[in-house]
């Protein structure tokens, strides 16, 4: 398997899915559509969608019913972004080399926009419902959703790293680092991946598996970015490098180093295969993506 061509076709089946998924920019409120596509139309990995299909197809699933939660968590995952670029967030005016969406926008724009995002999400996912078939899945798999995307899950994150930095707390404990990577990041990544098993129709034991991947891969994944961020450089890593030293903010590197990092890194990703190896189905661009997302240099 070729698997920078195999990653290629699914990035491209996603953005087809998004496009038909994104609202018309019509009527009064044209503008806050149009800022919506905007922000949508800026680029990423689309690695959660991803996940999200290659999890229900390894469980079986062959029908259309997971696109509108393939376009959903993403709206999600991006109207996070869009409010962390905000002014009274990180302030930022380019994110992957394009100018944010309050840059554009404005502000206020901003602020609607991202709320906008996080709503539509919800739209798109509930027609899921369309296919009467599986409304039992479909109610299971909104729960997920609502629940990893929420206050006890990515905002919650979200919420303690902000608050952390605006109270000036920039050294904090390993469990509170922890709580925010966990939160913050991972559960991003579990939702899809136990989505994907629920829409299948997989036991529940699968579904717990697939979230234990989900936790270990997104804990992976932002422990890598703290060593990229000291390793790396700007042209490489598409943003600038030693920000979280400049800001003396705790991460791993700061706890373990940088060797004890990539140990940790390690550790969590064999661990996820581990657990991806005990489960039935196709998985081997799973396997490789999991591999590429610990090891990746941006």
């Amino acid at each position: 398997m070729n698997f920078d061509e195999e990653l290629k076709r699914r990035v491209e089946k996603t953005e087809e899915v998004i496009r038909r998924f994104l609202p018309a920019e019509e009527g009064f409120s044209g503008h806050i559509k149009e800022a919506m596509n905007y922000s949508m139309n800026a680029g990423g990995k689309r690695l959660r969608p991803i996940l999200m299909m290659e999890s229900y197809r390894m469980f079986g699933g062959s029908h259309a019913v997971v696109e509108p939660f393939m376009a959903a968590i993403e709206m999600i995952h991006t109207h996070s972004l869009v409010h962390d670029d905000l002014p009274a967030i990180d302030g930022d005016e380019y994110r992957r080399g394009k100018r944010t969406t309050h840059a554009v926008y404005g502000e206020a724009m901003g602020v609607l926009c991202g709320d906008g995002l996080l709503n539509y999400a919800y739209e798109t996912a509930l027609k899921g419902f369309e296919y009467p078939d599986n409304r039992e899945h479909i109610m299971l798999a909104l729960s997920v959703l609502a629940r990893k995307t929420g206050v006890d899950g990515m905002l919650g994150g979200q919420s303690v790293d902000v608050e952390n930095e605006k109270d000036g707390r920039i050294k904090i404990e390993k469990d509170m680092l922890d709580y925010i990577y966990l939160h913050k990041t991972a559960a991003l990544l579990e939702a899809p991946l136990m989505i994907g098993a629920i829409l299948a129709g997989t036991d529940r034991g699968a579904i717990t598996c697939m979230e234990q991947i989900g936790r270990k891969m997104g804990l992976a994944f932002q422990i890598r970015d703290d060593i990229l961020d000291v390793t790396s450089t700007t042209e490489v890593l598409g943003k600038p490098v030693f920000s979280d030293e400049k800001n003396q903010k705790t991460t791993y590197v700061t706890l373990l180093g940088v060797e004890g990092a990539r140990e940790e890194v390690h550790r969590l990703t064999e661990n996820a295969l581990r657990l991806l190896d005990a489960l039935e189905g196709e998985k081997a661009f799973l396997t490789e993506l999991i591999s590429h997302l610990a090891y990746r240099d941006k």
